[in-house]
């Protein structure tokens, strides 16, 4: 029996390529209506475009599915609240999130400068903070909700020159193992899985 997403908004970030690309299609193709938030940016986090979230709706819709592409960055908690508030003006809910959206600055920590460190964990960490705090409510109200971080076995075991990436990493199991306490009223249930770099 194939696990089905009719009817539900999903909001995956980190969209535009990858593994939240991966995500998006792959909810689309089992019937959820998606919001691919994607900033464009590089791997390390530089530079912006609409056009990798652009062609990602395109596919979806080219498959028949329903999407909508929104380049909001993570990071800043005022373009999240209006990214949730897009999606719930068109849609009327958010079911799930994914929380994937990620740059990586690999250096030793001795090499590393404070910028890049805090720069990884506000995208990371605080990104995911930030969106799951903007849809937090509407769940709770629903008394519905998927949350899913993703995390890394940089996080869990440690990877060298990725001191920034790997806080990040197991910021988001701290955060996802509080979050699923307090959600269990709600029918909120909050996930971490981790991936192998």
């Amino acid at each position: 029996m194939a696990i089905r997403f009719d009817d539900q908004v999903v909001i995956v970030t980190g969209a535009g390529n990858g593994l939240g690309k991966s995500h998006a299609l792959e909810f689309a193709r089992r019937g959820a209506r998606v919001v691919v938030n994607d900033l464009g940016a590089s791997r390390d986090g530089s530079g912006g475009s609409s056009e990798a979230a652009e062609k990602v709706v395109a596919e979806i819709k080219q498959a028949g599915g329903e999407a909508m592409a929104n380049g909001a960055n993570v990071a800043d908690s005022d373009q999240v609240e209006g990214m949730v508030g897009d999606a719930l003006e068109r849609w009327g809910r958010i079911d799930v999130l994914v929380n994937n959206a990620g740059i990586l600055r690999d250096k030793t920590f001795a090499k590393m400068d404070i910028a890049n460190f805090k720069l990884v964990l506000d995208v990371h960490l605080i990104g995911a903070v930030n969106c799951t705090k903007a849809v937090w409510e509407s769940m709770r109200e629903r008394q519905y909700g998927r949350i899913v971080m993703t995390s890394s076995s940089s996080g869990i075991y440690g990877n060298f020159g990725q001191s920034n990436y790997g806080a990040a990493k197991m910021g988001l199991v701290g955060l996802m193992n509080t979050l699923a306490l307090e959600g269990q009223k709600y029918d909120i249930k909050v996930n971490a899985p981790w991936r192998k770099c």
